[in-house]
């Protein structure tokens, strides 16, 4: 086992808060150009908007722990500038690659030809050093959306960027300020080596793990033989209850509009205001739990499709999710916009204020809990669980009634092998569910359940037959996959054009798992077969089932895989054809 040392108070300190005036645009100077480049707020990502747009991706030095470092930026900062495009047109996309290695764009949720989804290897060679590309296609659709790289780990140095399209007969909600709030997570480290690294020790950048402090405290607050039982379990098992995420808060600094928590960035507002904000989770591996303490937050979109309005104090965003929230702060104050990550090892922060310079309290993260059983045997385990935090705060069914709700799983014989180190037999198919780290916390928290698009399905057809997928992992070997086969072993999933499908995955794993299927609408159904929300990421939690109808409706080579960049990396990607 490779040993480990703990970052100093003041190292990890400083990764944690990051340190001001930290970003690319801090380190340039004030960005100039021939272009406009139109400014919503002080502190808002640069505008581009039309139809016609020339990004430039090149090296770009940072500073946001006090060490300069070279960023892979767009047009200069990080992140990329917000784009904004009118549903309807038709945009032209001129990306020139000025680094010494080929780069993509990939247009995360647009539904455009194969040939412009920007994924190297599938719908195009990529592009080389010194070659611009041309992305032309129509926009088919509205909301908030974004875009990154598909080459290699650069989305994690900072290919990325917000896209928010203008309906075609303008908003159906008006408000008096629009802003994006895009959330990532930035490391020092060279992704190669953090890849590298987990390759050898999984968990090596899990700090949380269970100490002799905690098994002390358990002893007192539970008794001798509770809290033994309780390790011998998980030392049975090989597995970690803490094991939330892969890299944490220990080498990342979490990022709001590519400010780090200490330099703060800041939306302004009158008090009164109608305040929408358009929140993308463009991290590599980070999922947060987002609130605004002292102001309820009305959901009404989630990744850029309108659903009906839902009033939370907390939301968890996946990896590639996005979700915009209206906000209407009555008092002349600063509220702290708070995401911390989901082992709670760090956080993003920004302010919404009357005036710049004002700040809010930042909340003390939470404490960091174990996974509960059930995200470790699913349905087994759903006997008496709550779905605590959740909006209905009802209790969930019993243990009879979720295993008759859910059918046994059918593991693929490719799933006994070394890559998979779990199976779960019976997953839960609930989805008022908030997740581990949420339940109970006494806050209203947004879960799928909530979520209802509005308009219905797209395609109301019965699907003609069902597609099955496991998500896989070894988490000791960090070897991730589909049905235990990595991508470079797997055989395409073929589609036919036009058909109905509906998509069914679970997850033999105790870690959440962004799914992202390219080209095409995912339309998550309920546990009863109904239609619930359209999405283009959907999260799957621990040992849970879940099922959505996709429409093969764009002929193509279409990417499908995990949004953790580096699960991705490590084999959970397939390639879907539609012929």
């Amino acid at each position: 086992m490779q040993s480990r040392n703990p970052p100093t108070s003041t190292s990890r300190r400083r990764f944690v808060q990051g340190v001001a005036l930290g970003g690319a645009a801090a380190t340039l100077g004030l960005l100039q150009s021939s272009r406009t480049w139109a400014l919503t707020s002080p502190d808002q990502p640069t505008v581009l908007s039309g139809t016609d747009f020339a990004l430039d991706i090149a090296e770009t030095p940072v500073n946001y722990t006090g060490h300069s470092r070279l960023a892979t930026t767009i047009n200069g900062s990080l992140p990329g500038p917000t784009l904004r495009w009118k549903e309807g047109t038709t945009v032209t996309l001129r990306v020139t690659n000025r680094l010494r290695v080929p780069t993509s764009i990939h247009w995360h949720g647009i539904l455009v030809p194969t040939e412009m989804d920007g994924v190297p290897g599938l719908s195009f060679p990529g592009i080389a050093p010194g070659e611009t590309f041309v992305y032309r296609f129509p926009v088919r659709q509205a909301g908030t959306y974004w875009y990154h790289s598909h080459s290699r780990f650069q989305e994690q140095t900072g290919v990325f960027g917000p896209l928010v399209i203008e309906p075609a007969g303008g908003d159906r909600i008006a408000v008096d300020r629009d802003y994006v709030v895009m959330l990532n997570d930035w490391s020092d480290d060279d992704p190669e080596h953090i890849y590298a690294t987990l390759k050898k020790s999984g968990d090596y950048y899990n700090y949380a793990m269970p100490t002799a402090p905690d098994f002390f405290r358990d002893v007192r607050e539970h008794g001798l033989s509770s809290a033994l039982a309780r390790r011998k379990m998980w030392e049975q098992m090989r597995m970690n209850p803490t094991d939330y995420s892969d890299v944490s808060g220990q080498i990342y600094t979490y990022l709001t509009n590519g400010h780090s928590p200490a330099d703060n960035w800041t939306g302004i507002f009158k008090p009164g205001e109608k305040v929408r904000l358009r929140f993308i989770n463009g991290s590599s591996m980070s999922i947060f739990d987002v609130r605004i303490p002292g102001l309820k937050m009305t959901v009404v979109s989630a990744d850029g499709q309108d659903v009906e309005p839902v009033s939370v104090d907390e939301f968890r965003i996946s990896i590639a999710e996005t979700y915009d929230v209206i906000v209407q702060p009555e008092d002349d104050r600063a509220y702290t916009v708070f995401a911390q990550s989901i082992d709670r090892s760090g956080y993003a922060r920004g302010t919404l204020a009357p005036r710049l310079g004002m700040q809010a309290d930042v909340p003390t993260m939470d404490p960091v809990g174990w996974l509960d059983k059930a995200d470790m045997m699913g349905a087994m385990m759903m006997g008496g669980m709550h779905a605590q935090g959740g909006m209905s705060g009802k209790p969930g069914m019993g243990m009879m009634g979720m295993m008759a709700a859910t059918p046994p799983a059918h593991h693929a014989r490719t799933e006994y092998g070394p890559g998979v180190d779990m199976r779960v037999d019976m997953p839960r198919t609930n989805l008022d569910d908030p997740g581990a780290g949420l339940r109970g916390n006494g806050r209203r928290v947004l879960t799928y359940a909530d979520l209802h698009t509005l308009g219905g399905s797209l395609d109301p057809r019965e699907p003609n037959r069902e597609i099955e997928l496991h998500l896989t992992g070894n988490m000791e070997r960090f070897m991730w996959s589909f049905d235990g086969v990595k991508y470079s072993d797997a055989k395409p999933v073929h589609l036919r054009t036009g058909e109905r499908v509906r998509v069914v995955l679970v997850n033999d794993t105790m870690m959440n798992h962004p799914i992202h299927l390219h080209g095409m609408w995912s339309e998550l159904e309920n546990p009863s077969g109904g239609f619930q929300v359209r999405k283009h990421t959907i999260n799957v939690q621990p040992a849970q089932r879940i099922a959505y109808g996709v429409t093969a409706d764009t002929p193509g080579h279409w990417a499908y895989h995990c949004h953790m960049l580096y699960h991705m990396f490590a084999g959970m990607f397939r390639e879907v054809v539609v012929s």
